[in-house]
C-alpha cells in the first residue's frame, strides 16, 4: 500500500528523516587453505562419497595473488576432485554472494586453472565420464616403457595414528624417457599433484630427453579379469653428462600419491633407481635439494645397503675401536672421525653413493657398532658436535663451500656468472647460523641434539627390520628344511633367500 504525502508547509510536519550514508566493513579474504577441499578419487562411486581421500597440500595460499587470500566472496566453498585414473580435475564454487569490497574479487577460475590447467574439465558429466573414457590412459601410456622390476608388493600402513592394514598386489616399475610425446602427455597431468604435494617444486622440461620418469604401477584384475593398471608413484630424475664417457643421476621429483604413502613405495623406488645406478654403471645417484622425510627414508636404505658392504667394515670397526676408547669428548682436539677416502671411493664406485650421503649414513653405522651405546653417548654426540661445526662454520671458521658470484653479459643476463670453491671445506653448508657467540652456540647444540636424536631413530628403524629380515629368512630355511626332509635329500650349504 501507498502512504499519504504530508504537506511539506505543514508546520507540524515531523521532521523529514535523513538517508544515512556508511561505509561497509573492509573485505579480509579467506586463505585458499580454509576454503578449498581437494579429493583423490577413482570411481564415481568415490566421487560421491563424503568419506573420499582428502588431499593435503602443502600450500595452496601461493596461487591466489600475493598474500594468499580470495576477495569479494561470501560464503565460498570450492570442492575439487582429482581423478586417480586419468588425472583430471573437476571444481565446484559455492558462495552466497560476491561484491568488491576494496580489494576486488578474486577470479577463482584463472586461479584454479593456475594450478589445474588443462586437466580442469568444465562440466561435472564430462569429469565423471573420464573415468570409463580414460580407464586404459596409464595401461595405454606405458605400453613402450621399459620395465625394470616386477614383484609382488606387500604393504602396510605403519603410521601411529591408523590401524595396520597389509596390502598385496602386483607391481612393476616402468622406465620412460620424458623426450617422448606419451611420456610428456603423462607428466603434464601430474603436475598439478607435483605442485600441490611436493614442497618448493615447478615442473620439469618435458621436452628435454635427459630427463627420465621412473612409475610405480599397480597391477589388477578388475570383475572381468581384465588387467587395469594404476600409477600410485613416480620420481623424475636427470640424467647428467659425466666426463668423458659416463653419466650422474639426479632424483629432482619424487611422489607417492597420499592413499599410497607409509606403505614402503618410496623405499622400494629408491631401491629401483639404485640398481639401476649400479647395472648401469653411472658416476653417482645425488638427490635435489632433499626434505627431511625423504632423507629419513634415504638414509635409512642406503645404511641397510653399507652394513652388507665388506669394502667398509674394516675402516667401521676402527671408527668404533676409537670412539670405545673413550674421553674423546674430554680433548681439546678430538677426531671427527671420518672415513678413510678409500672406503668413500669404495662406496661411490660400488653402491653409488655419493661422498656427503656416505658420511650421514656413517654416523649411524658408527652408532650402531657401539655396544653398550648408552656408556658411549657422550663421546659419539662430541664426534656430532664437531662435525657438525666443521660443516657449518669451515676450518678455523673461514667461510667454506662453492661460492657463485654474478658477472655483467650481454649473452644471458641468468647464465652469466664464476665458481669457485674455497680451501677451508669442500661442501657447502646452508644452515644460517647467528653472529652472536651465545646464540651460535646454542644453535649449534640444538642442530647437535636433532642429528644424534635422527641417528636415533635410524638405527632402531634398521634394526627392526633386520629382525624383520632374520626371521623371514629362518622361516624360509625352515620351509626348506621341511620340503628336502620330505624328499629325504640334505639341504644345501647355502640357500637364496632374498626378498
Amino acid at each position: 500500500m501507498g502512504q499519504k504525502k504530508q504537506s511539506a508547509s505543514d508546520p507540524n510536519n515531523e521532521t523529514k528523516k535523513r538517508r544515512r550514508v556508511g561505509f561497509s566493513a573492509a573485505d579480509a579474504g579467506v586463505e585458499a587453505k580454509e576454503c578449498i577441499k581437494i579429493f583423490l578419487v577413482s570411481s564415481k562411486e568415490e566421487f560421491c562419497a563424503p568419506e573420499s581421500f582428502v588431499i593435503e597440500p602443502v600450500d595452496l595460499n601461493s596461487f591466489f595473488d600475493d598474500d594468499g587470500k580470495i576477495y569479494g566472496y561470501e560464503d565460498l566453498k570450492i570442492t575439487i576432485w582429482v581423478s586417480s585414473i586419468s588425472f583430471h580435475a573437476y571444481a565446484e564454487i559455492e558462495f552466497q554472494s560476491s561484491s568488491d569490497r576494496g580489494k576486488g574479487i578474486t577470479d577463482l577460475k584463472s586461479a584454479l586453472q593456475r594450478i589445474f590447467a588443462e586437466t580442469l574439465v568444465e562440466s561435472k558429466d564430462e569429469f565423471l565420464q573420464s573415468f570409463l573414457a580414460d580407464k586404459d590412459f596409464v595401461r595405454t601410456t606405458i605400453s613402450n616403457g621399459e620395465i625394470l622390476k616386477h614383484k609382488a608388493f606387500n604393504g602396510h600402513i605403519s603410521d601411529s595414528n591408523s590401524h595396520s592394514e597389509a596390502a598385496t598386489f602386483n607391481s612393476e616399475v616402468v622406465r620412460m624417457v620424458v623426450g617422448k610425446m606419451a611420456t610428456g602427455h603423462l607428466y603434464s597431468r601430474l603436475i598439478p599433484l607435483v605442485l600441490l604435494l611436493v614442497d618448493g617444486s615447478s615442473p620439469i622440461d618435458v621436452t628435454d630427453p635427459r630427463w627420465e620418469l621412473y612409475l610405480l604401477i599397480q597391477k589388477k584384475s578388475d570383475q572381468q579379469g581384465e588387467i587395469q593398471c594404476r600409477l600410485i608413484g613416480f620420481t623424475a630424475v636427470y640424467r647428467f653428462f659425466h666426463y668423458p664417457d659416463g653419466s650422474r643421476l639426479r632424483l629432482s621429483q619424487i611422489l607417492i600419491l597420499p592413499p599410497y604413502q607409509h606403505k614402503g613405495h618410496g623405499r622400494y623406488l629408491l631401491e629401483v633407481l639404485s640398481d639401476v645406478a649400479i647395472s648401469e654403471n653411472v658416476f653417482d645417484l645425488t638427490v635435489e635439494e632433499p626434505l627431511d622425510h625423504f632423507q629419513h627414508v634415504r638414509t635409512c636404505v642406503d645404511t641397510l645397503r653399507l652394513l652388507h658392504f665388506d669394502p667398509i667394515q674394516h675402516a667401521v670397526s676402527s671408527a668404533v675401536s676409537l670412539l670405545k676408547q673413550g674421553k674423546l669428548s674430554k680433548k681439546a682436539h678430538s677426531p671427527r672421525l671420518t672415513p678413510p677416502p678409500s672406503a668413500i671411493e669404495d662406496v661411490r664406485k660400488s653402491l653409488k653413493i655419493n661422498k656427503k650421503q656416505f658420511l650421514q649414513c656413517w654416523e649411524v653405522l658408527i652408532y650402531l657398532g657401539l655396544d653398550p651405546v648408552e656408556k658411549h653417548m657422550e663421546d659419539f654426540s662430541s664426534i656430532i658436535s664437531n662435525r657438525v661445526k666443521y660443516d657449518i662454520l669451515g676450518k678455523d671458521s673461514g667461510t667454506s663451500g662453492k661460492q657463485l658470484i654474478e658477472v655483467p653479459s650481454e649473452y644471458d643476463e641468468e647464465m652469466s656468472f664464476f665458481m669457485f670453491r674455497s680451501e677451508a671445506n669442500d661442501e657447502a653448508s646452508t644452515v644460517q647460523v647467528d653472529e652472536n657467540q651465545k646464540n651460535q652456540e646454542e644453535q649449534l647444540q640444538k642442530l647437535v641434539q636433532e642429528r644424534v636424536d635422527e641417528i636415533k631413530l635410524i638405527a632402531e628403524k634398521i634394526q627392526i627390520y633386520s629382525q624383520i629380515l632374520t626371521t623371514r629368512t629362518l622361516i624360509i630355511q625352515s620351509v626348506f628344511v621341511g620340503l628336502i626332509a620330505l624328499k629325504g635329500s640334505t639341504l644345501p650349504a647355502a640357500i637364496d633367500c632374498s626378498l
